[in-house]
């Protein structure tokens, strides 16, 4: 009976000594392939990415140029303001410049010689305009006197047509009021005169009715100072 169950035994030894193989050939591993979906992920990756920095260049040429603008612009602005900050105050100052300029005239050409204290105070008035005149020129303020110019609406105010004077139509003639320039910005339009050439005469009788009539209402209109 021993012997019995050491065969028995033996025999369960052998059964489990054989190799027990694991797997088939079903179920063996598969060499890497490498995946074509994940490379079309990868270029849409990088085409996005290129896009988005293109932007973002774009972006940020954008707003350092609008920052350049803005500095030009602060900059030009505090220009403007140191040079015509003066404006009104200096548009008044010129009234001062003009009755100056008004007292001298109205003294007679014989009265300084007649009279010490009329030539003292003309002296006066004259050392004073000269250094108004100066101050004003210090601070970028010249005066226009456009005798003999071409009228030019952007500078000049016409006051009066003058007819016959000799000159081209159009030429300032007159100078009623001197004008005046602060930068480069009109301060205030000289007055003048403007020469006309002289209507053609009429060849009828009938030309001087009712045709004159209109050529006189244009002429009126056209002396009107519209410019104020």
């Amino acid at each position: 009976m021993i012997d019995k169950e050491r065969q028995s035994g033996g025999e369960q030894a052998g059964e489990s000594s054989e190799p027990i193989e694991i797997g088939g050939e079903e179920e063996a591993l598969a060499p890497c392939e490498p995946a074509e979906q994940d490379d079309g992920e990868s270029e849409e990756y990088e085409a996005d990415a290129d896009e988005s920095a293109a932007q973002l260049k774009d972006q940020l040429l954008r707003a350092l140029a609008e920052t350049e603008n803005v500095r030009r612009r602060a900059r030009k602005d505090v220009t403007d303001a140191n040079r015509y900050g003066i404006a009104n105050f200096a548009r008044d100052m010129l009234s001062v410049s003009d009755n100056m300029a008004r007292a001298l005239d109205s003294i007679p050409e014989n009265a300084r010689e007649e009279s010490e204290i009329v030539k003292a105070i003309a002296e006066g008035v004259e050392m004073t305009a000269r250094e108004m005149a100066s101050a004003l020129e210090r601070h970028g303020i010249r005066q226009v006197n456009p005798l003999g110019e071409k009228f030019d609406y952007n500078l000049h105010q016409a006051m009066f047509e003058a007819k016959d004077s000799g000159e081209p139509d159009g030429t300032i003639v007159n100078v009623v009021q001197a004008g005046y320039m602060i930068g480069e910005r009109l301060l205030r339009p000289a007055m003048v005169g403007v020469a006309k050439a002289a209507a053609a005469p009429n060849d009828g009788a009938d030309d001087a009715g009712e045709n004159g009539a209109d050529d006189t209402e244009a002429n009126l209109g056209a002396k009107l100072d519209t410019t104020a």
